[in-house]
């Protein structure tokens, strides 16, 4: 325990606060369930865009990114920005196509989009699936963070980590529905922030760092700053960026950057006033989550290097810590004990931020899934508002019950988990991208990829001994990544093509009521001309924050004359933008 008695007040202020945001909200919270999960849809853009960027701080975050520079530099990063292509397509297309929908849910767009007992099947299936699975590793894995975390700074154990942060998070979570989590997210975000900024700053004051100048000088990290990957070296170019940029971005689903939108990211959509609002609002949180966020982080991972550089030094340093526990991604919790009193327990509540922000999210997220698309539809039909409140409440407890022992039990890193969703998702993407503009797309086409995507994974990590795929163009991760893309996107192709499409009816009425841009002209919807204008947009758009992240990493670096040109390229980007979207 090396917290002081200035860091407890810190903290215990900390969740004074977010229980008194969460006791407010409640007072609409449990009128019905359109306010416990959408808010009463009247949340403005830049709180919910705000909202959806703490909800992806989450505490296994920094211990991510911590882990892929120790373990091969920046340019490990590329794995997950691939992803902002995703969320400007979500930006310019699909926000205000989720708006139009109307649904509480993204599941309920099932049975929109498709029509019979395959769609009903493919709705309450995904509930569970997602719901429950999926949602619970998800949180499975934010709890382990919380856990390394715990272990280090206050030297309790596991089970009393999950124990005490199941507890204050489900509270509020329970009493405050989707509003209580939206406005602690506001809250919690600033923390967030304010924290991982500083604990860069005291990492860079470390005298065996020697600050920025120090840090990129230093030996150690010659072969780990580089922000795109080695181009000589045809497989850490393949797997770490060629894969990412060109296939991964649409052909993988992944909680908060899914093809088209979708999970909670829809749900913060589909709270908005209106299309603009939802738009303004996942534009935001593509800008935060790759532009701002990343570097205070990066810089904390490579001066852990400097001052730990491998899992040995950091185990004589704290030798308590369970072996299970022991990777290279604990190195951030390690570096936040380098922190002084009172700054300790800034830091420290912003990690708790960021744990409870993406906590509550996935709770009220996986708790509407289960309300709405199971008990609902098909148990409880004609169950009042109140009755839905009440099982959303005690499904959000069961959830945190089931996410605490998966963490407890056998996930062990950042990594594995997020390795884990990405090939459990392999393949699926393109269809979430593709069913708004392609009527031949059915419910079969979803239910054959769901469950090949699903065997492939369990044959790729279970059956498939390790390193059996390991070959000299790509790393084997990449590998079974490429291979399950392939395999599901043939079986969901053929069952497309072999299958009878929905019937004409169904497909009718979801054309009149999202009026897709573009390939319902069967059913009456005529092409729109701003679909260039939002192609143009999305492509203007990656490269403006793609350049703003850029110009982060080369003014840390001192490279001032790029950073100067690529906060150009930004700010033409924003400009461009601006008009195209006074034109839509």
């Amino acid at each position: 325990m090396i917290l002081t008695t200035a860091d407890w007040l810190i903290i215990s202020a900390f969740f004074i606060i977010v229980l008194a945001i969460g006791w407010v909200a409640s007072k609409s919270a449990g009128k019905n369930s359109s306010e416990f999960f959408l808010a009463g849809k009247s949340m403005p853009w830049w709180l919910l865009g705000v909202s959806m960027v703490a909800t992806t701080f989450s505490a296994d975050t920094p211990n991510l990114v911590t882990g892929f520079v120790r373990e091969d530099g920046v340019a490990k990063n590329w794995a997950w920005w691939s992803f902002l292509i995703t969320g400007m397509v979500t930006v310019f297309i699909y926000a205000k196509l989720w708006r139009r929908s109307g649904v509480m849910t993204d599941l309920e767009f099932y049975e929109l989009r498709y029509g019979g007992k395959a769609a009903s099947f493919l709705r309450g299936f995904r509930a569970l699936y997602l719901g429950v699975f999926f949602n619970c590793l998800i949180m499975g894995s934010v709890t382990l963070a919380a856990i390394k975390i715990s272990t280090i700074l206050f030297g309790i154990t596991p089970f009393q980590t999950v124990l005490i942060g199941s507890v204050v998070v489900v509270v509020y979570s329970v009493i405050g529905g989707i509003k209580g989590v939206i406005w602690t997210d506001f809250f919690q975000f600033i923390i967030a922030m304010t924290g991982a900024v500083y604990a860069a700053h005291v990492a860079l004051s470390q005298p065996e760092v020697g600050g920025l100048q120090g840090l990129i000088s230093h030996p150690i990290l010659s072969d780990k700053l580089d922000i795109l990957p080695d181009f000589s070296n045809s497989s850490v170019l393949v797997s770490m960026f060629i894969i990412p940029i060109a296939v991964q971005w649409w052909s993988v689903w992944y909680p908060g950057a899914e093809p088209g939108g979708g999970g909670y990211i829809a749900q913060r959509m589909l709270a908005a006033k209106d299309e603009k609002h939802a738009i303004g609002a996942t534009l935001l949180f593509n800008f935060a989550h790759y532009a701002l966020r990343p570097w205070p982080w990066i810089i904390v991972a490579l001066a852990s290097l400097i001052l730990f550089p491998n899992l040995q030094s950091i185990q004589e340093q704290f030798p308590s810590i369970n072996e299970q526990y022991l990777g290279e991604d604990i190195a951030y919790p390690v570096m936040l004990t380098l922190l002084s009193p009172g700054w300790l327990g800034i830091v420290l509540a912003s990690l708790i931020a960021a744990f409870m922000s993406t906590i509550s999210t996935h709770l009220n997220w996986g708790a509407s899934y289960v309300v709405h698309d199971f008990y609902v539809r098909f148990l409880r039909p004609d169950s009042s508002d109140k009755e839905q409140v009440l099982v959303g409440r005690i499904s959000t407890i069961v959830l945190m019950v089931i996410a605490g022992a998966m963490a407890l039990t056998f996930l062990e890193n950042a990594s594995q988990a997020f390795d884990i969703l990405l090939l459990s998702g392999a393949g699926t993407g393109a269809i979430f991208l593709l069913r708004w503009f392609w009527w031949r797309i059915n419910a079969w086409t979803e239910v054959v990829a769901m469950v090949v995507a699903t065997i492939m994974a369990f044959v790729l990590v279970l059956v498939i001994p390790e390193g059996k795929l390991e070959n000299v163009m790509l790393e084997e991760s990449t590998t079974e990544l490429v291979l399950a893309i392939l395999v599901t996107s043939i079986a969901w192709i053929i069952t497309t093509l072999v299958t009878k499409p929905e019937e004409d009816e169904v497909l009718k009425s979801f054309a009149e009521k999202i009026k897709p841009s573009l390939g319902w002209q069967k059913f009456g919807n005529q092409p729109s001309g701003k679909f260039s204008n939002n192609i143009i947009s999305i492509f203007v758009g990656s490269i403006g924050v793609y350049s703003a992240l850029f110009s982060i990493g080369n003014l840390v670096y001192g490279n001032y004359l790029l950073f100067a040109i690529l906060l150009g390229v930004f700010a033409a980007c924003v400009y461009i933008i601006l008009k195209l979207w006074d034109r839509s």
